[in-house]
Parts: structure tokens; C-alpha cells; sequence
């Protein structure tokens, strides 16, 4: 099995999560197409609740593993990881087998009363199967991950949003003639379909590198002692990092339904709020997070490199790490930022044929270095060992985004915005709690030289973009839009060339490009 250096660990994630985003937005574009926004909004309103389930199955169980393998690994101690192995899917299919059977006999209740709409019954039915599959691809992401072997999560992830796609337009179309809830739960059985492609790829890739596995161990008894201990430390890990995942799952489920009974007292139709949920949840948060494909790689990658450089108490190693990530996270979602905010309506117009949808996405665009913040510095307090920081920081924005959504989005004036802003400042809000724990942590600065070189490239590009777009220079608007697309990018890739933000050795640490991949 290949270990891979921190770069490019991060950077093979980064490949397979490009390709899953450009991916994924076939679906988001076509979907709404298919079943329309009301159909969006009911396949958008069960997800929530299934992602509360699936955080209690195997929230915190990745990184968990991910974790206590790459300590097994550094000690050389093969009995001690397969041993993790096993107790980590003991725990985890335990969980889903007795939560699929609770979440189909609690169904009919919980669409009716909890979810406000019930026609989602047939789509949350369509999510059960989902459990099992994610709690043992859960534990084999995390095996992988600890073990610094990212091909294997690269490539089920891959195919998972590949066999996603071809399923959930298949089967919605193959059911749009018995109803829009239908065609709804025919996405969602695709989701299911593309899960299990996925598990299969991790599967297969454990089957076939297992056997060759062998560190150099020296024989010792693993007995029932050893083996508790381990689940212990299992749960340790996982309990707290769970808590912080669900507070945060949980507020999106309540988020859902908080924010359909806001619309309601404001006076919005329940199929009018659902499709303005659906819009909102399946159509800009998608867009906002595109450049998250790099954060997720690097949130990742980071668990295990600072889980190792903590056992060695090497402080160096870990600063290093967090600015890299920092520093990427920073370069890299700024243009992502500036075009969401300066193209937005003609962005939206051309992925889903909705001009109107883009003055959402244009409040959002300036949190969105925020959110790309927040998945480095949360991985960096769970690996080491400060998810209790990272739990509080989620719940207090949680509470703060809950409320906001009832205050705002029940007002008539505000409606579906309210959410939006509530949302807004959920994101700025944890994001600094957390940037507030890791520098108290580690006494960890960024060079304000940083900040400063990319706000100025980002204030270039976005002027150049707002110059090409509305110069009235071609007739044709999607000749402009992919003018400024194309022109800005070139500037902003230019000026951080120029403000040496970006610079040779940068370059160097990319595999397959420098010479020396191993920083």
C-alpha cells in the first residue's frame, strides 16, 4: 500500500474532489430541469434528517480511525490497526442496522409532523437503505486515511458521483409520470445507487492490497483487555467529534423545518416555500461550495500529518501545515468568491436558467473565504485533540443561525433573505470562533502580507471582470460572461504570480510537477 506525503495526499483529494464538483453539477443543473424546484425543494427537505443518522452512525468514526491507524502505523503495530478495524465496523453497522429499522417504522410520523410536507414520505423511504452503506464506506475511508493512502477514497469518490449521476436522472425521469414526490424519490434511490458504486471501490481496494500488508511487528498477545481499550479510545475520539458533526447536522435539520414554518407565518404557500428552500439549499449553496473540493482535500490530508507531527511534539511540522492549508484555502477561494459575487445573476442565468436565483448567491459570496476557513481550522482542533473547542464554536453559531431564521424569515419583507443572512452569519461566526481556538492553541499567526496580496489580486480581478461583462463590447451576453470568467481568472493568477504569493518552490512541492513532492 503507498503512503502518500501530506502534498500530495492533499493534492490527489483536490483531483478526485474537481472532478466530483464539475461532476455533481450535472445533476444540480438538470435535476431542476426534470422534477423542477418544487420537486428539488422535497428531495432537499428529507436529506437533512438522514444526514442527523448518518452523523450518529459514523460522525466522528473516520477521522476516529483515521487517527488511532496512523498512531498504530508510526508504532509499526499491524495487530493494533486491524484490531481498530474491526471494532470500528462492529460499532458502526450495529448502529445502522437498528437506525435503518427505526427510520422506516417511524417514517409516516416523521414526514407528517417534523418535515412539514408530506409528500416526502416516499423520498425519506428511499434514504433508508443509505445507512448500512455509509457506515462501512465510513470506516474504510477512514483505514485509508490513516494509513496516508488517499487513492482509494479519490477513486470511490469518483465513481460514486459518477454511478450517483447516471442513477439519479435515470430514475427521476423513469418516475416524473407518477408525481413530482415520486420523480423526487427517484433522485434519492440514485444517491443510494451511487453510495454502494462507492463502498464497492473501497471494498475492492482493501481486498486487493490487504494481504500484502505487512509491517515488520514484533508478536504480541491482543487480548480482550487490549481490544476494549482500543474501543474505548475509539469512542474517545469519536463521541466528541460525533457531537460536534451532529450539532451541526442537527441544525441543518432544523434549519430545514425552522425555516419552512418561518415562510408560513410570513405568509408563504407551503409549495411556494418548498420550492424556495429547494432553490436555496439545491441550487446556490451548491455553487458557494464548489472551491470546498480543496478545503475538504485539505481537512483530510491534515488529521493524520498533525496527528503524527503531535505524537513527535513536533510544533514546527504543524505550523508549517496549517499555513500551507491556510494559505491554499486563501489563494485559491478568493476568485471563486469575487465571481460569485461580481457574475452572479449571468452565473446562475446559465446553470439554471434563473437570473433571479443569483441574488441569493451574491449575498453569500462574501462569507465565502469564511467557509473555506472553517473545514482546515475544524480538522486541525479534532486531530489534536480539541473537538470539545470545535463542538462549542458549532453550537454557538448554530444557536445564532436558528434564531436569526425565526426571527428574519417569518417576516414578510424578508422571507427566504432572512435565511440567508442567518446563514451568513452562522458561517463568519464559527469560523472565527474556531480561528479564536487553534491561535490560542498553538499561538499560530497569519502574515497580514497575505491577506492584504490577495484582497488587492481579488480587487483587480473583480473590477477587470465587472468591466468585461457589463462593456457592451459583444452582442452576445455569454460571449462577455465567459470573457470576464476567462480574463479574470488570467489577472488574478497573474497579480499572485506577481505578489509572489505564489511563487517557484510552491510549484515545486506539486507531484508529478517538482522534483521533490515529500513537504
Amino acid at each position: 500500500m503507498r503512503k502518500q506525503s501530506f502534498i500530495k495526499g492533499t493534492m490527489i483529494l483536490l483531483a478526485a474532489g474537481i472532478v466530483n464538483r464539475i461532476l455533481g453539477f450535472v445533476p444540480r443543473i438538470t435535476l431542476p430541469r426534470v422534477i423542477g424546484a418544487e420537486g428539488v425543494g422535497l428531495y432537499q427537505l428529507g436529506y437533512p434528517f438522514m444526514i442527523v443518522i448518518i452523523t450518529i452512525i459514523s460522525g466522528g468514526i473516520p477521522l476516529a480511525v483515521a487517527k488511532l491507524v496512523a498512531e498504530a502505523e508510526s508504532e509499526r503495530d499491524e495487530r493494533k490497526v486491524r484490531s481498530i478495524l474491526r471494532a470500528s465496523l462492529a460499532i458502526t453497522c450495529g448502529l445502522a442496522f437498528v437506525f435503518t429499522l427505526l427510520c422506516i417504522w417511524a417514517a409516516p410520523w416523521i414526514t407528517s409532523r417534523l418535515l412539514t410536507d408530506s409528500r416526502v414520505y416516499y423520498t425519506f423511504l428511499s434514504m433508508c437503505p443509505i445507512l448500512p452503506i455509509v457506515a462501512v464506506s465510513a470506516v474504510y475511508r477512514g483505514y485509508f486515511q490513516g494509513r496516508q493512502n488517499m487513492i482509494p477514497t479519490a477513486a470511490s469518490q469518483v465513481v460514486e458521483t459518477i454511478v450517483r449521476i447516471a442513477a439519479m436522472l435515470g430514475l427521476a425521469y423513469a418516475f416524473l409520470p407518477y408525481g413530482t414526490e415520486w420523480a423526487a424519490a427517484g433522485a434519492m434511490m440514485g444517491v443510494v445507487v451511487g453510495e454502494f458504486g462507492g463502498m464497492a471501490v473501497l471494498l475492492y481496494s482493501y481486498s486487493k492490497g490487504h494481504d500484502r500488508i505487512r509491517l515488520q511487528a514484533e508478536p504480541s498477545a491482543d487480548g480482550s483487555a487490549s481490544s476494549r481499550f482500543r474501543i474505548r479510545k475509539l469512542f474517545d475520539i469519536a463521541i466528541p467529534v460525533t457531537a460536534s458533526r451532529l450539532v451541526g447536522s442537527a441544525s441543518y435539520l432544523l434549519e430545514s423545518i425552522l425555516t419552512a414554518q418561518s415562510l408560513a407565518i410570513a405568509g408563504v404557500a407551503t409549495a411556494v416555500a418548498t420550492a424556495q428552500y429547494g432553490v436555496l439549499q439545491g441550487m446556490v449553496i451548491p455553487v458557494l461550495l464548489l472551491p470546498g473540493a480543496l478545503t475538504y482535500s485539505l481537512s483530510v490530508s491534515l488529521v493524520p500529518s498533525l496527528s503524527e507531527a503531535a505524537a513527535r511534539g513536533d510544533m514546527r511540522t504543524i505550523h508549517k501545515r496549517l499555513h500551507q492549508s491556510l494559505r491554499l484555502a486563501l489563494v485559491t477561494g478568493a476568485p471563486f468568491a469575487v465571481i460569485m459575487y461580481v457574475l452572479a445573476e449571468p452565473l446562475c442565468y446559465y446553470l439554471y436558467g434563473n437570473a433571479e436565483v443569483g441574488k441569493m448567491l451574491k449575498m453569500m459570496a462574501p462569507v465565502a473565504l469564511f467557509l473555506y476557513y472553517q473545514g482546515p481550522l475544524q480538522a486541525t482542533l479534532q486531530a489534536l485533540d480539541r473537538p470539545g473547542s470545535a463542538l462549542t464554536n458549532t453550537f454557538v453559531g448554530a444557536v445564532v443561525k436558528l434564531a436569526l431564521i425565526v426571527y428574519l424569515a417569518s417576516r414578510p419583507q424578508w422571507g427566504i433573505l432572512g435565511a440567508v443572512v442567518a446563514i451568513n452569519v452562522n458561517i463568519a461566526l464559527v469560523t472565527m470562533l474556531h480561528w479564536h481556538s487553534v491561535s490560542r492553541l498553538l499561538r499560530f499567526r497569519m502574515q497580514a502580507g497575505d491577506y492584504v496580496k490577495t484582497g488587492f489580486a481579488a480587487a483587480v480581478m473583480g473590477a477587470c471582470c465587472y468591466a468585461v461583462m457589463n462593456g457592451g463590447w459583444h452582442d452576445m451576453p455569454f460571449v462577455r460572461f465567459a470573457s470576464a470568467c476567462a480574463l479574470g481568472s488570467l489577472v488574478y493568477l497573474l497579480m499572485i504570480v506577481w505578489l509572489k504569493l505564489v511563487d517557484a518552490s510552491d510549484v515545486s512541492r506539486l507531484p508529478w510537477i517538482g522534483k521533490r513532492p515529500r513537504s
